[in-house]
């Protein structure tokens, strides 16, 4: 079936469902994660209105195993805030039952690490209990966000998973922050060695945050990407979400990542020695007015959704360079 076909048989199935519900289904389908596939921004904002009627929540549970028993999809968890961060257990909790969980995360709190490994240093590896459930397999690990990555792969699954998620990540990893987070290296990392992967983020870095909202949404967006039969396996997602109560949460879109970026100073203090220290601090600005960002979405309530690569190639200044540039 054609990419126009399917999306003119989605639409319809959305338009008939809207005028059964006799209520109107707020769509964007002018992002895709791939061609042939239904919009995933769509998808999700429908599951979310349609579970909330009784019979539908049933047809959307029903369907909730993307893989048979034989062929369970095997998830790999880790983020950058430790193995012991609320966040990390509110994600387990949301995808604990969608397929065999292992986790592997640092032994403490490795943020702002970005793409970092570890290669003066040998790296060492601790079985967990208590964390998590009793099925889920758990390490932590002395390394860093994509040093837990690389194990994973190497040393513990001895293959690829079928998705590796990172986060839930306590605070934002929107604009410019995913150049620093250690959160999206890590599932950058992944989709490197063609792993399709998920980073997400809660603009809350209390320890008493609501993760509600980030486990009614990754439960979601996880049940959508194993639930296609094709995909691009380098897809890798940032989302964030804003902190807000989930009740609160508008829906899902697919954005762009905003021009912003931190006003920076260094705070300078002098120690009981006499020796000088320094404190980064600083102030998000945003340059950015667009209402297709991240850091739009976000500050009107809405589940930001940015698709990311790990290929840094400027195309459009390549192609002008080639036509202007005589070595």
């Amino acid at each position: 079936m054609t990419f126009a076909a399917l999306r003119t048989e989605f639409m319809a199935k959305v338009k008939k469902e809207t005028k059964e519900n006799g209520e109107a289904i707020t769509q964007n389908t002018s992002t895709k994660l791939n061609p042939g596939q239904a919009p995933l921004e769509t998808d999700i904002n429908t599951k979310v209105k349609a579970a909330k009627e009784p019979e539908t929540a049933a047809k959307v549970k029903s369907s909730k195993r993307t893989t048979s028993p034989k062929e369970e999809a095997v998830i790999l968890i880790t983020n950058d805030d430790g193995i012991s961060a609320p966040g990390l257990a509110a994600l387990v909790d949301s995808v604990k039952d969608l397929g065999k969980i292992v986790v592997i995360a640092p032994d403490k709190a490795q943020s702002g690490m970005g793409h970092a490994i570890t290669i003066g240093s040998p790296l060492r590896m601790v079985r967990v209990k208590n964390y998590f459930d009793e099925k889920v397999e758990a390490y932590s690990c002395s390394g860093t966000p994509v040093d837990c990555v690389k194990l994973a792969v190497d040393k513990i699954l001895h293959r690829r998973p079928d998705i590796c998620l990172s986060g839930v990540n306590h605070g934002a990893n929107h604009s410019i922050n995913v150049i620093y987070s250690g959160t999206m290296s890590a599932a950058l990392e992944a989709a490197i060695e063609s792993i399709p992967s998920v980073g997400f983020s809660l603009l809350d870095y209390s320890l008493e945050a609501d993760f509600s909202g980030p486990k009614k949404y990754a439960r979601l967006i996880v049940q959508e990407i194993l639930s296609k039969k094709v995909i691009d396996k380098h897809l890798c997602l940032n989302v964030n979400f804003p902190a807000v109560n989930v009740d609160q949460l508008k829906g899902l879109k697919v954005c762009r990542q905003a021009y912003a970026k931190y006003e920076e100073d260094f705070d300078e203090r002098v120690d009981p020695n006499g020796r000088k220290y320094y404190w980064l601090t600083g102030e998000f600005v945003n340059f950015d007015k667009g209402r297709d960002t991240d850091v739009w979405a976000l500050n009107h309530n809405f589940v930001s959704v940015v698709p990311v690569q790990f290929d840094l190639t400027d195309y459009k200044l390549k192609d002008k360079l080639e036509k202007t540039l005589n070595f």
